[in-house]
């Protein structure tokens, strides 16, 4: 579900999971994985195969799960935006399509975001389900106020508007995408890493204060709405509207 490859002491972890590289339970369990087994790697790239970076989450297994699948799938969701967010190395994310819903969160997640294609936006609030903290306060962290707009509204941005408004760094041609990113990669792991890291955790303080204070109070409340049989229906219906078009 993900391939991992080195190049140059870089990291290159390729989701590789279906079509558009769903978020579902097992490639949200392997990420934390993929990530701890490269800890000794200078920095990462994060990339997607075929058309998509990731396309969000797997919604025909959350209706087919019900509620139990969902008490799984939304703490492996946690993890695995949280050990990405929380990396100390330098992350880079090569944004190779469309990156929806949990896909922009994983590529918000990372230090550098660059893009070739496709579209990139959270499309949550579209589908009829709330935000767990973490990915919320991941993309509160990565880009500021523009979070309420993505999150409202739903947009869904193309690379170039999408960089105007700092939801990604750079717009790249795609086959130049993945020599950037390790280029980006290489200059950020030039930096001691010991102070990188440090320089990160400075950072993301204020995001990290926010989750351990709103968590508990916001998440059950999450799991319950992604739950209920009302959630179930308006899925089932967005699913069947995507069919028809």
């Amino acid at each position: 579900m993900i391939e991992t490859t080195e190049q140059d002491g870089i990291a290159v972890l390729q989701l590789d999971h279906g079509p558009v590289n769903a978020l579902d339970l097992e490639l949200l369990s392997a990420l934390p994985l993929a990530l701890a087994s490269v800890a000794e790697a200078s920095a990462v790239v994060l990339t997607g195969a075929g058309r998509c970076f990731s396309a969000g989450v797997d919604l025909k297994r959350i209706v087919d799960g019900g509620a139990a699948y969902v008490a799984e799938f939304l703490p492996a969701l946690t993890v695995a935006a949280s050990a990405l967010f929380g990396h100390p190395k330098p992350v880079v994310a090569a944004v190779n399509g469309h990156a929806l819903a949990g896909g922009c969160v994983l590529a918000v997640a990372c230090d550098v975001r660059l893009m070739s294609a496709g579209t990139i936006g959270l499309t949550e609030l579209a589908v009829g389900v709330p935000f767990p903290t973490v990915p919320m306060e991941i993309m509160r962290h990565g880009v500021g106020p523009v979070t309420s707009r993505l999150v409202l509204t739903a947009d869904r941005l193309d690379p170039a508007t999408a960089q105007s408004m700092g939801v990604i760094d750079e717009v790249v041609a795609p086959a130049d995408l993945l020599p950037t990113a390790l280029a980006r990669a290489g200059r950020l792991a030039a930096v001691p890493a010991e102070v990188y890291a440090l320089s990160k955790r400075q950072l993301q303080r204020p995001a990290l204060d926010r989750i351990a204070a709103v968590q508990p109070v916001d998440d059950p409340v999450v799991l319950a709405q992604w739950s209920s049989p009302a959630t179930h229906d308006l899925l089932l219906t967005f699913m069947e509207n995507l069919s028809r078009r």
